[in-house]
């Protein structure tokens, strides 16, 4: 499968290992804390909060997960502050924890795997309620981190690192109607087919299409014994529940607290404080607005 190579460019990263994880946490970590003293032994200005956007399930486990990954992200940067808000179903909300935060100036970094209204509408707008300095980050994916973590899951699983013949896998997925959010999905299942060396196909639990047993069939149609669902969801919930159930041979985990996933909420906090930087090093006047 694949896709236009215009999306997002960091997706030609090459794969990282575990000692590139470790030393990207201790990299991140002593940024952190020399970021707090600039040159002149000042302690500098407390850095913009870090608020993880949750959807919010009525599954107990979501919230569990999206807690102890908050707790790596904390672990991995000490002094951020870090926050949680859904959008919702689950306490604390996205509008309730920015009005605790006041007029400081906070990045929005959502856990969703891929482009679509609640991205692009409904945490702006959310947001634009409030008094606080917003900038919304891209989407978590696609991104080579998800693979690492994709295939890690798989791993787990049961899947083999070097696959038989009649192989395959359906990235299964919540489904959005925003056609951006299809492009992003083909592209991180052409980026997982490359790793495992194995046909990988986009799939939905609803509202987009194909459906996950219509790509199940699809597959087995084209000959395709072994087929295996790769769970591309943040957490537990309804419809990781409903496209595991549906595997004719095994199903990965939710992504959930892998270290990909908390290494790459902070690489998106960097990426848009690194962009506020560039934009005021250009100019003298605060940039407030919410940023997609």
């Amino acid at each position: 499968m694949t896709a236009s190579n215009s999306v997002h460019d960091e997706s030609k990263a090459v794969h990282f290992d575990s000692t590139a994880h470790l030393m990207n946490r201790i990299s991140s970590q002593l940024a952190s804390q020399l970021s707090l003293v600039s040159l002149s032994g000042r302690r500098r200005p407390e850095p913009p909060a870090l608020v993880v956007v949750a959807h919010g399930s009525r599954d107990p486990r979501a919230l569990s997960t999206v807690r102890a990954l908050l707790d790596k992200v904390r672990a991995r940067r000490p002094g951020l502050p870090v926050h949680l808000g859904h959008i919702e179903l689950n306490e604390p909300l996205l509008t309730d924890t920015l009005k605790s935060l006041g007029d400081r100036e906070a990045i929005l970094v959502p856990l969703l795997l891929s482009r679509g209204y609640h991205v692009k509408r409904d945490i702006p707008e959310m947001a634009a309620g409030t008094d606080v300095r917003a900038r919304v980050a891209p989407a978590l994916g696609p991104h080579p981190l998800l693979v690492d973590a994709l295939h890690a899951r798989l791993l787990e699983a049961g899947w083999e690192e070097t696959p038989r013949v009649g192989s395959a896998v359906v990235l299964a997925a919540a489904g959005s109607r925003d056609p951006e959010s299809k492009v992003d999905m083909a592209r991180m299942a052409s980026l997982l087919s490359t790793r495992l060396g194995a046909p990988v196909v986009p799939a939905y639990a609803t509202t987009a299409a194909p459906t996950v047993p219509a790509a199940i069939e699809a597959l087995a149609a084209r000959g395709y014994d072994r087929v295996a669902i790769a769970s591309y969801f943040t957490a537990p919930g309804r419809f990781a529940t409903e496209c595991a159930q549906a595997a004719p041979w095994m199903a990965s985990a939710p992504l959930g607290t892998h270290e990909a996933m908390a290494d790459l909420l902070l690489h998106r906090y960097d990426q848009m404080t690194s962009l506020r930087g560039a934009e005021n090093g250009a100019s003298s006047h605060e940039q407030p607005a919410v940023a997609v």
